[in-house]
């Protein structure tokens, strides 16, 4: 049996062993899938990297959680939010990114409140609402109030001004996530894109709501279609309604993933609450936790709800 420091040294001297099949065997397969792993990965993956090896070194899927607790979080008075990944003041280099996903913001603006108008370009844009609505305006001439359900996708390509507030009417806060992602191609010309997902067709299933758009199904040249919004990145994302003592699964393309627990209970900055489920067997997620995902082989991820309360589940499944 190997002793454990012999162990730790194979393992640092991985990437030594990587460069040196890529040099000797410049086509092979084996040096395609070995060094894209060690030098692909974003600038944040790396130390997220390190901390899934220690995790679960045996294990074919392995996690390390994201607490609700940890996450950026500020307080405007017309917006409280929380960012899964360094965003605006909130700077942490161990979750900038995780492969081409960049952004999971975790919203509630208040009535009156919300987005001037404001640019972006060659970033994914994708608007999950959760509850309450969110008026959408942009430089494309689009105009569209999104309620529960709703999911709009703004490739920004070469560049888009657009603003996103409570409607003037509103009552009631709006609650949704925003999700950016890196595009594959650079330049794109910018298009925009929604879609409507009720509950009954979330319930206990994951169901692709965006998907890359040369997947199956995806209607990549209709505004409002049917099936998952069309996005230029190679991700899947998932949602799902699971009810307590049932659980949902999801089989991985991508070798990295990440699942988030929507706060459906209600806005805390302390630690998690409401609803709970559990990761590939591994890892209990309370409202507003999320876990990193890697795997190699193609795994099924299983979510298991294994608290009291119906939970909005997100998946996504990285490709790059």
């Amino acid at each position: 049996m190997p002793t454990r420091s012999s162990l730790l040294l194979l393992i640092a001297l991985a990437p030594v062993y990587i460069t040196l099949l890529f040099y000797l065997f410049p086509t092979s397969d084996l040096k395609l899938s070995s060094f894209r792993l060690f030098t692909k990965l974003p600038k944040a993956s790396a130390p997220i990297f390190s901390r899934l090896i220690s995790t679960s070194t045996m294990s074919s899927v392995q996690i390390v959680p994201r607490r609700s607790e940890e996450r950026g979080h500020a307080d405007h008075g017309w917006l409280k939010t929380f960012h899964t990944f360094s965003f605006a003041s909130y700077q942490d280099k161990n979750h900038d990114s995780y492969g081409c996903l960049r952004v999971i913001n975790e919203d509630r603006v208040a009535p009156k409140g919300g987005f001037g108008t404001h640019s972006h370009r060659e970033f994914e844009i994708f608007s999950y609402v959760v509850d309450g609505e969110l008026e959408h305006k942009d430089s494309m001439g689009n105009i569209e109030i999104l309620k529960r359900g709703d999911l709009q996708l703004t490739s920004a390509g070469t560049g888009i001004s657009h603003a996103e507030k409570t409607p003037q009417n509103a009552t009631n806060p709006v609650h949704f996530l925003q999700i950016w992602s890196y595009p594959s191609i650079p330049g794109l010309i910018p298009k925009y894109f929604t879609r409507h997902f009720p509950d009954e067709d979330k319930l206990d299933r994951f169901l692709a709501v965006v998907a890359p758009v040369d997947a199956p199904g995806v209607q990549k040249d209709q505004r409002d279609g049917d099936g998952p919004a069309p996005v230029q990145s190679p991700l899947t994302m998932y949602a799902s309604l699971v009810t307590p003592g049932r659980e949902v699964s999801v089989q991985m393309r991508g070798k990295k993933g990440y699942v988030h627990l929507v706060m459906t209970s209600g806005y805390t900055t302390g630690k998690a609450k409401g609803g709970s489920i559990k990761v590939a067997d591994k890892e209990v997620l309370r409202e507003g936790d999320g876990a990193y995902i890697m795997q190699e082989h193609g795994n099924e991820v299983v979510v298991q709800n294994v608290g009291d309360t119906t939970a909005e589940v997100i998946f996504f499944d990285i490709l790059a």
